[in-house]
């Protein structure tokens, strides 16, 4: 066999969200676009705010001498000090410069930050449901995932996070607002999980790192504040990205950022900084660098998001599913009104409605429904969601 075993393995498994969207390509060819209602993707359908077109156009015309040379591995320092400067605002705190790393998208500061931080044998502890890829990433860095169900309403539940930290335990990593659920973590409860690995890390001996994936922080509805990691818990790093709130991922433009109150700052943002160069990362792109330092804070338009939900929601209520109503991101995460929630999903699909079963996100018996699309393929769609579920009232 040409292909490592392993990679092979991973193969046969692939992705229910590439698999449906592959699915709904073929769907596309035989029945037309427009015929086809596909909720299995989060990729932005919004337009990049007009900022970001005239910061790119007057980004690309001052380019000079020097401007597509190799630079510091972390990133442009100018660049580093802008998104310092923000974060600070954001999260309550004061970093520096170099406590930032700018990295290819948070898919990168992911990989960046269990390089730096994971030896052979190491634990990552994720609440789910929870982003599929997290376990690649983490078995990339010979990690072991291990993952610990949140409550109904997709809230942490810490005792079963207490229940699982062991020994072997180094990274606790949280996504919030969650993909697939949208659920936003609250204060509260980020505090008592601040205080829970405090506790840990004494009774244990070594430091327990809290890590916060956040490319859906600024993709809020109805007032809710995202509160800060850097606030609860010393021991912690942020891995975000522009793609979801500039709508620019395929540009793969993030950071990962250090809290300036851990332990061993200057240790591991010089160990991210090695291993995004190692890793062969290198750096973030140049260009889009320059271009995010003078958008801090920018994003489209969420209200358009949060009437996609809400048009949704209401629908999907009419039709009899029950599902908890996301605060955040733009994922809609129904209970399936049967345990097999992969022959639900190809239940819709015989109304060519693509969805994601639940059990791609370790959450069975429930799917997906990402809803950043054009209002009408909602509308359009709810018809056949309906005669679905009625054929199980």
């Amino acid at each position: 066999m040409s292909v490592a075993q392993k990679i092979s393995a991973v193969m046969t498994q692939a992705s229910w969200i590439r698999k449906m969207f592959e699915e709904g390509a073929k769907l596309k060819a035989q029945h037309g676009a427009d015929k086809v209602f596909d909720f299995s993707l989060g990729n932005p359908n919004l337009p990049p705010p007009p900022e970001f077109h005239d910061t790119l156009r007057d980004t690309v015309t001052a380019c000079g001498l020097g401007d597509h040379c190799y630079m510091p591995q972390a990133g442009y320092p100018q660049v580093c000090v802008a998104v310092a400067d923000y974060l600070a605002a954001e999260q309550g705190v004061t970093p520096e410069a170099a406590d930032i790393i700018m990295t290819c998208g948070a898919a990168g500061a992911l990989n960046v930050i269990f390089k730096a931080l994971l030896d052979p044998g190491d634990e990552v502890i994720v609440p789910t449901p929870c982003f599929v890829e997290y376990r690649f990433y983490v078995d990339n860095h010979g990690g072991t995932i291990r993952m610990v169900p949140t409550r109904s309403d997709f809230t942490l539940d810490l005792a079963a996070m207490a229940a699982a930290i062991n020994p072997k335990t180094k990274i606790i990593l949280i996504n919030s607002p969650n993909n697939p659920t949208g659920q936003i973590y609250s204060a509260e409860s980020l505090a008592q999980l601040g205080a829970l690995l405090r506790q840990k890390s004494r009774e244990l001996d070594r430091t327990l790192y809290l890590v916060s994936d956040e490319p859906y922080r600024k993709i809020v509805f109805d007032g809710r504040p995202v509160p800060s990691i850097f606030q609860a818990y010393p021991e912690s790093l942020i891995a975000t990205s522009y793609s979801k709130d500039l709508s620019i991922p395929g540009e793969r433009i993030g950071f990962a950022a250090v809290n300036p109150a851990a332990t061993c700052k200057h240790d591991i943002r010089a160990a991210l900084a090695l291993t995004n160069r190692i890793l062969g990362f290198v750096n973030a792109p140049g260009l889009m660098q320059r271009v995010v330092a003078c958008l801090q804070g920018a994003s489209v338009d969420m209200g358009q998001y949060k009437r996609k939900r809400d048009l949704l929601c209401e629908g999907l209520a009419r039709a009899g599913y029950s599902f908890v109503t996301p605060p955040g991101a733009f994922y809609l995460f129904p209970k399936t009104p049967i345990a097999d929630d992969v022959a639900f999903v190809r239940e819709l699909q015989q109304e060519l409605i693509l969805t994601v079963p639940g059990s791609g996100f370790a959450g069975p018996g429930h799917f997906r429904i990402a809803f950043c699309v054009d209002d009408q393929t909602i509308i359009n769609a709810l018809p056949g969601f309906g005669r679905v579920m009625a054929k199980y009232r």
